[in-house]
């Protein structure tokens, strides 16, 4: 006769196998299906959700029993592989300066980065990127009206060390196009320096030949997400672009501009400061030297001391 704690182990074990296969069976593809319990009661299951009636009385989704479908173990170990898989992709696929993948820059500065997918890009040969910039998912940079022209010894698109191109954003220079250092897009920016024209009524607008003119984008600039650069602009230092914004002519420096067509709304006086006036004041810059460590420990303190307040009162 086997030891009791063998046959322990073995119930255990059979109780076990129930019910993972009680748990299988009770979902079908999402369709309402009805299987009997141990005690002879029905467990429903409704857009693969299943709520049983437990023996102590309360419902419980399949979802949160501890004895999960060999299934959903299944698509949960695939879902994980495949999310391995893909931040693979996205990180090999990377362009840096050290693996420029199948384009020819004409300089990819150091810790740049254009992230994948990239979005449309041809006329590397004369796009010059900074140093230390973040170019995201499915940024368009375009030199040349289209792809294998030769465009001269200069080159026609320059990003600054530091700039930052929001996701989808377009960066399209069929002739000169600078940004300045530091200049920080949102995503959905439009920047071009060719449009349409329509000078001749009898013919499609676009079949006719577009004009094209210069943009020039100072460095410190914030351009808002959806806002449109058109050709011909010239913005200063620190400008900041409102979103969904049209800009065109001259934008001073230190001013803020929103709308379409895009005015200035707000501006730098070196005696008045804003006019006018910023509605709230400047945050506090965090101090140097300070930690992560030291900003967590800071920020539980003040969740700390504001429950604290929250219950005195």
């Amino acid at each position: 006769m086997p030891p009791t704690g063998e046959i322990n182990a073995r119930a255990v074990i059979l109780d076990l196998l129930v019910v993972l296969r009680r748990a299988d069976s009770t979902v079908d593809d999402g369709r309402l299906r009805a299987v009997p319990d141990a005690g002879g009661a029905k467990i429903t299951a409704r857009g693969g959700a299943v709520r049983p009636r437990a023996e102590y009385g309360v419902r419980v989704p399949i979802n949160q029993n501890v004895f999960s479908s060999v299934a959903a173990w299944r698509r949960r170990a695939v879902s994980r592989a495949v999310h391995r898989g893909a931040r693979w992709v996205r990180e090999a696929a990377a362009v840096t300066a050290e693996r420029p993948g199948p384009y020819r820059f004409r300089r990819i500065g150091t810790g740049t980065r254009l992230a994948y997918p990239q979005g449309t890009v041809f006329g590397d040969p004369w796009i010059e990127l900074g140093d230390h910039c973040i170019i995201a998912q499915d940024v368009t940079l375009t030199a040349g009206m289209m792809p294998d022209l030769d465009l001269g010894a200069e080159p026609i698109l320059t990003l600054g060390n530091g700039v930052v191109l929001g996701r989808g954003s377009h960066v399209i220079a069929d002739v000169r196009l600078t940004i300045g250092d530091d200049c920080f897009f949102g995503p959905g920016v439009y920047v071009t320096t060719t449009n349409h024209s329509y000078d001749d009524p009898e013919v499609p607008v676009g079949k006719q030949w577009p004009r094209s003119d210069p943009v020039a984008i100072g460095p410190g600039g914030w351009i808002g997400t959806g806002a449109v650069i058109l050709p011909g602009a010239r913005l200063g230092r620190n400008v900041v672009v409102a979103a969904g914004a049209v800009v065109r002519g001259e934008v001073p420096d230190h001013a803020v501009v929103a709308g379409a067509p895009a005015r200035i709304v707000r501006r730098w006086d070196p005696r008045q400061g804003w006019q006018p006036p910023l509605r709230t004041p400047a945050p506090v810059p965090i101090p140097e030297g300070v930690t992560p460590e030291q900003l967590v420990a800071l920020e539980e303190w003040q969740a700390a001391q504001s429950g604290e307040a929250y219950e005195s009162s």
